[in-house]
């Protein structure tokens, strides 16, 4: 195609004067800043670079670290926080954990090397109880904004982002409770990760509370974060006779129905199942998964405005912003077994 002819296109696609155009494309003064976006939008629809001195610079490199993308939570936390990162001007570097691949700290490394502004952890070594805590404070000791989400460790001093894992546990049991279930148990992930440990004691309160369940030990079943680990978890829970299974993650609920099926019982007509996340397609299984949703927007909007504040010399050190969880009903949970009073 000719200039001349990529010039018309555009002039027409945006609605102005080839002149117009030529003007914007050459950074020439007297075009309005409406006039100007609508040309720069016009070269995005039609799938044209805009001009290198045009490109809006960089404010700087943002790391995001995260587990593996196979948890449908993940790929959403992240986009959630790349998208926030950008419309703030900053360039996110995503880097993925793989099993067997870089772990965390080679990650880290690569990204000081980069030079980047400020790192976003998200279910980090932060969250493992018995991981060493000092390949945080070594960042922080140099001044490198940090923001760490889902897991706390008072050693950092450090911002962080979590959901309230206590109160997700309790909505879960009490809606069980509401629909007539006494025998619920809890699938959850390694009892050393600091998520765990806190729906952990979230469950236990709310059993004590609501049925007066003392001693819930052999009702709590841990495992993998994965289909195949709730699965596991669920298969224990259903020997013990559990009639509503909690579990720590969306995927593992997966796993949960799943281990129901296979023993012949129905979700949710003699078992009921929740998840934790609210994954994206979670809404779409069979049947659709009651779950509590973890707020991934407002704890992604949080993170980044968090590590911004550091990064331009705002410090808001130590604290742990703690956002509600909220459960959401679907078809997954059902009425409890007919208990003779």
């Amino acid at each position: 195609m000719t200039g001349h002819a990529r010039l018309a296109d555009i002039a027409a696609q945006a609605g102005v004067s080839e002149a117009t155009v030529s003007r914007v494309l050459n950074g020439k003064p007297g075009v309005s800043n409406a006039t100007r976006e609508a040309v720069m939008t016009a070269l995005d629809l039609m799938g044209y670079e805009r001009p290198q001195r045009l490109r809006q610079r960089s404010n700087g490199l943002i790391g995001l670290v995260t587990p593996e993308l196979d948890n449908p939570i993940f790929p959403a936390f992240a986009q959630a926080i790349e998208k926030a990162l950008t419309q703030h001007g900053y360039t996110p570097v995503l880097c993925t954990q793989m099993p067997g691949g870089a772990p965390e700290d080679e990650f880290t490394e690569l990204l000081v090397d980069r030079g980047v502004s400020g790192i976003v952890f998200v279910s980090g070594l932060h969250a493992d109880t018995t991981a060493r805590m000092d390949r945080y404070t070594r960042l922080t000791d140099r001044g490198l904004p940090i923001v760490l989400v889902d897991g706390f460790n008072e050693q950092i001093d450090a911002p962080f982002i979590s959901p309230d894992d206590r109160l997700s546990s309790r909505l879960a049991v009490q809606h069980l409770v509401d629909l007539g279930h006494e025998r619920i148990g809890l699938a959850v992930g390694p009892r050393r990760f600091v998520p765990v440990i806190r729906k952990i004691e979230g469950y236990k309160q709310a059993m004590a509370q609501l049925l007066g369940a003392g001693d819930v030990d052999e009702l709590i079943a841990h495992s993998l974060f994965s289909v195949e680990g709730g699965q596991a978890a669920a298969t224990q829970l259903l020997m013990r006779g559990c009639t509503g299974i909690v579990c720590a993650s969306d995927l593992m609920a997966l796993g949960a129905i799943r281990a129901c099926r296979e023993r012949g019982l129905s979700v949710p007509g003699e078992v009921s199942v929740v998840g934790f996340d609210d994954s994206p397609l979670i809404a779409f299984t069979d049947p659709p998964l009651t779950t509590v949703r973890k707020p991934i927007g407002a704890m992604a909007s949080a993170a980044v405005a968090t590590l911004l504040e550091e990064v331009n010399g705002v410090s808001s050190k130590r604290v742990e912003l703690m956002f509600q969880p909220e459960l959401v009903v679907r078809g997954s949970t059902g009425s409890g077994p007919l208990v003779n009073r």
